[in-house]
């Protein structure tokens, strides 16, 4: 098959769209399929130019005369590449696409940020695949028609952009450790974190916080944590280009988001084999099995995520049998998975 995949940029930034989409075209050139990619640039193009991907370049920032010349500028580099499939991980990428689509490729969108209103533009692909049941359902209530979507959770494991877990040498945080690994947004729930923290504080005094990530609100949760009276105890590391040092380092993983889903993050900390503590919110429970593989909470409840925290820093048997539980079923969190089911997508878009 000739495969373009089109989004904003191909920045190492921690960015789970990005990180998705690389995987994919890594692993379809790997497989013998001639692959593109349309982006604006960024640090994984080498990595996409080892694997055998051609990168375009394109900007699509949005305003009306960068449109102008992504416009003219996509449908050049289609009539050159002449695909088969288009896949498109972000708004603007489907919109183009679909305007110059005609009859001469399929159209497949991925629906990452289900929650944001625009992501019903997705559903002007042929296919919409959804990173998990929870958006898939989400989409369907929205109105996207069930015969266009699919469901390709999400799953990171074998990953090109990464090495073998045990390759990566740990740090020496200051434990017991809790950590968490997010974008510096509002939903991913890193104030209940810092509240939660402050509350169990006085009873742990050894335990501290590392928030690994960069965002817009990450001045917010820096005064937040200022205001604390263990401000010396919590800890921002900005963006990491790998976060599993963190994730083998700490005893606890905390993913409090709002909405989320089905973050990449979920299977990385799995394999690291660090209790997990994530909100029943979209594709987190999805993605920790149901809770069997990790302790779920309310979203938007600090207390609630305090109370479990205290549970497993308190009893050196649950954090034991909670590490075990979280290592355990990861096949399926393999990107080999993620590459076999989108390419049975693409394939019945084919033969149809």
């Amino acid at each position: 098959m000739r495969i373009i995949h089109i989004l904003n940029h191909v920045q190492e930034i921690g960015n789970g769209i990005v990180n998705v989409a690389v995987d994919l075209a890594c692993l379809q050139a790997k497989s013998g399929h001639e692959v593109a990619v349309i982006s604006a640039g960024g640090e994984y193009e080498k990595l996409l130019n080892i694997s055998g991907v051609k990168h375009y370049q394109l900007d699509q920032t949005r305003k009306p005369i960068s449109m102008i010349k992504a416009a003219i500028g996509y449908r050049a580099i289609a009539a050159e590449f002449q695909p088969d499939i288009v896949h498109a991980h972000m708004m603007t990428g489907v919109i183009l696409a679909r305007i110059f689509k005609g009859h001469k490729y399929a159209l497949v969108s991925t629906v990452h940020n289900e929650f944001q209103r625009s992501s019903l533009l997705m559903g002007l692909a042929d296919r919409v695949i959804a990173v998990s049941k929870a958006v898939r359902d989400s989409m369907a209530r929205r109105g996207i028609s069930e015969n266009k979507l699919r469901v390709v959770c999400n799953g990171t494991l074998g990953s090109p952009r990464t090495r073998q877990i045990q390759d990566y040498q740990p740090l020496p945080l200051q434990r017991p450790a809790i950590a968490t690994v997010a974008g510096m947004y509002q939903r991913k729930g890193i104030a209940e974190l810092i509240a939660a923290f402050e509350q169990i504080a006085s009873d742990f005094p050894q335990a501290h916080l590392y928030l690994v990530g960069n965002g817009p609100d990450k001045q917010l949760f820096e005064a937040q944590a200022e205001a604390t009276s263990v401000k010396e105890r919590i800890h921002f590391e900005g963006f990491q280009p790998s976060p599993q040092r963190y994730l083998i380092s700490c005893d606890i993983f905390v993913l409090a988001s709002h909405r989320d889903p089905c973050p990449l993050v979920l299977s990385e900390a799995r394999e690291a084999g660090t209790a997990i503590v994530g909100t029943q919110v979209d594709g987190i429970p999805e993605a920790l099995d149901n809770g069997e593989a990790g302790l779920l909470v309310p979203a938007k409840d600090s207390k609630a995520l305090a109370g479990v925290l205290a549970q497993l820093l308190s009893n050196a048997d649950m954090l034991h049998e909670w590490k075990n539980r979280a290592n355990q079923n990861l096949q399926w969190l393999s990107v080999a998975r993620v590459h076999q089911e989108t390419l049975a997508v693409y394939r019945e878009l084919i033969t149809e």
